[in-house]
């Protein structure tokens, strides 16, 4: 790219720039230093998703036509890091349209002012929160696939219509239910019942009370949780683990919310919406002839599926940060973000447990780290060496052990300032074996200290 005149700037910012043409990228970076910036270029989504985990931004610039809506991924996660940091969508002057994502677009190519006039704009439409889509506040996440749930949770959450969330463990249902609950504009509480924890006798007693007397124990009249729900919401999770009995009192009171407590013979009627989570295939135990059809049909209004999240990676470094921030705060420490090989390991592990993993992991990291950022030492074992084995779970154990020793090395060049002779005593190794490991591992440390 040619070299850009100077042109009057407004004191320093963190800026992150990623377009798929790199010499764009690059150039556009070195400029903005130029003029006195801090700004750094990433040649992908993949690669600028890893880059925005290091927070401290002040702005992204990002080109809106990356592939498979990368860009927006970016913007999550350049938000999910630095939470104030401006977006500015870099689209075609071709075809000028806005993108919502963002906080101010700019046409390109563009001239030198253009570009810093949109970047002052997008930082202090973010400090004003100007065009900023409001936190859901339960369910975290930018990703299509979210945001799609949640435009049909919007929809929704103020009718009675009984809802199912389907997905793996790990992957949110219940805050859904709370993301549900909490736009339904129901006065009542959120109930949540975790079904596969009791028994058929304590789950029906639990739901629906019993008075005095109905069994051992029973010495006085107690309420259940569909009376406790009454102008709420009821979640039942697990539902799948119901036994036939327990099904066809359901079928009863989702038909029309009239129940007895248990050993009563007074009816109840309740106003609870209901929502409903399993992790199995309910259709398959239909055909298998262990969970009621007619159940299911009633059951079945509005299905949500929740993804698992090594299928939205780009909420990876939002989600992390989340759990970071939150974490640090009752440990009662100043944490800062996350090492560039911290967000390289997070993004490589596949996340067998979902979202409630990663937040384990992060806590964990918070926990133990004694850094002002996670390094990727402070991350379970799981998580270093997993990524490999869990995407080829027969992988030879030469290209599972790969990973966390390329993370191990980046690491320690790191901590090193990128000198290899200081990097290879840190690792107890010699420097030519540390050349010899590069160079296996296919790593070029010219290109991973310009990204750092």
């Amino acid at each position: 790219m040619p070299a850009r005149p100077d042109v009057p700037t407004a004191r320093p910012a963190r800026i992150l720039v990623v377009d798929d043409d790199r010499r764009s990228a690059s150039g556009l970076a070195q400029w903005l230093c130029g003029l006195g910036h801090h700004a750094i270029a990433a040649g992908s989504a993949a690669e600028g998703i890893r880059a925005a985990g290091r927070g401290g931004w002040s702005a992204c610039v990002v080109d809106a036509g990356l592939p498979d809506d990368g860009a927006r991924g970016v913007a999550d996660a350049v938000r999910g890091a630095a939470p104030a940091a401006g977006v500015v969508a870099a689209v075609p002057a071709s075809c000028p349209a806005a993108a919502e994502w963002a906080d101010t677009t700019v046409a390109m190519p563009a001239g030198d002012a253009a570009i810093l006039a949109a970047i002052d704009a997008a930082i202090a439409a973010a400090a004003a929160g100007v065009g900023r889509r409001p936190s859901s506040g339960c369910v975290l996440g930018a990703h299509p696939a979210i945001a799609g749930i949640l435009d049909v949770v919007s929809r929704v959450a103020t009718t009675p219509a009984t809802v199912l969330v389907t997905g793996e463990s790990g992957t949110g249902k219940s805050l859904l239910a709370r993301e549900i609950h909490e736009r339904s504009g129901r006065a009542g509480p959120l109930v949540e019942v975790a079904c596969g924890s009791l028994s058929e006798s304590l789950l029906e007693s639990e739901l629906f009370g019993h008075v005095a007397g109905a069994f051992t124990g029973a010495t006085g009249d107690r309420d259940g949780r569909f009376l406790q729900a009454d102008g709420g919401t009821i979640f039942l999770d697990e539902i799948a683990t119901a036994s036939p009995a327990m099904q066809v009192k359901l079928l009863r009171v989702l038909q029309d919310m009239r129940f007895e407590p248990v050993g009563g013979g007074r009816t109840r009627t309740v106003d609870a919406r209901v929502v409903l989570a399993t992790n199995e295939d309910l259709a398959a135990l239909v055909a298998a002839g262990r969970f009621r059809a007619d159940l299911f049909w009633r059951i079945n209004v509005v299905a949500i599926e929740m993804p698992p999240l090594r299928v939205r990676a780009s909420d990876v470094p939002l989600l992390a940060t989340h759990f970071l921030r939150a974490a640090a705060a009752r440990a009662g420490r100043t944490v800062d973000g996350f090492t560039p090989a911290a967000i390289d390991a997070l993004l490589a592990h596949s996340w067998p447990g979902n979202v409630r993993e990663l937040q384990h992991a992060v806590e964990r990291a918070v926990f133990l780290g004694r850094g002002g950022q996670v390094e990727s030492g402070d991350l379970p074992a799981a998580v270093l060496g997993g990524a490999a084995a869990d995407v080829h779970p027969a992988a030879p154990l030469k290209r599972a052990l790969a990973e966390p020793e390329r993370q191990l090395i980046v690491a320690a060049l790191e901590r090193a300032g990128w000198r290899r002779d200081v990097a290879a005593r840190e690792l107890g190794i010699n420097r030519t074996t540390l050349y010899k490991k590069l160079k296996r591992l296919g790593m070029d440390v010219a290109a991973l200290e310009s990204a750092s």
